[in-house]
């Protein structure tokens, strides 16, 4: 009876992170798992290994995310505080999104996703692999070259220029 409870629940993904900024990888990443979610949730949580306030306010970071995905009607934004599991459960979410870069990525990962199992048993962390070109991009790198005057538009989503 539960694989069939299974088969007809809603696939709904929660793609967490911090957006600090959003990524062209990050874009890619969401784009990609698209086919394979009814719906997935982009959200903003708050990382304790992270600086409290960010580069970005929590509020430009969700406008940037949300003109990112306009108009692609599976894609949500959210903010939330505490445990990525609760907020799966509050968003009706069995499946935590993640992408990887490198073994580094999957290591710190894996970790995360065993924690998380322990936690919530009906919550499944799905791994990706970067698209190809896009592994050396992330929001640390955007952010020191964008703190230095560097241009960042090649490696940030176009609809997010006018916030930089």
């Amino acid at each position: 009876m539960r694989i069939i409870a299974v088969l007809n629940m809603k696939k709904i993904a929660v793609y967490p992170g911090t957006f600090d900024p959003v990524t062209k990888g990050h874009e890619a990443m969401i784009l990609r798992a698209l086919p394979l979610f009814d719906h997935i949730v982009v959200a903003i949580g708050h990382n304790s290994a992270k600086p409290q306030a960010g580069y970005f306010t929590l509020d430009v970071r969700l406008e940037m995310l949300k003109r990112v995905f306009a108009g692609v009607d599976k894609v949500s934004v959210e903010s939330y505080e505490g445990l990525t599991t609760d907020f799966c459960k509050k968003s009706d979410a069995h499946f935590i999104l993640r992408g990887l870069r490198s073994s580094t990525d999957f290591e710190y990962e894996r970790n995360i996703a065993q924690a998380n199992n322990a936690l919530e048993p009906g919550i499944e962390t799905l791994f990706m692999i970067s698209s190809p070109g896009l592994s050396a991009i992330n929001s640390s790198i955007v952010r020191d070259i964008h703190r230095h005057g560097g241009d960042v538009r090649q490696f940030v989503p176009e609809a997010i220029y006018s916030f930089l």
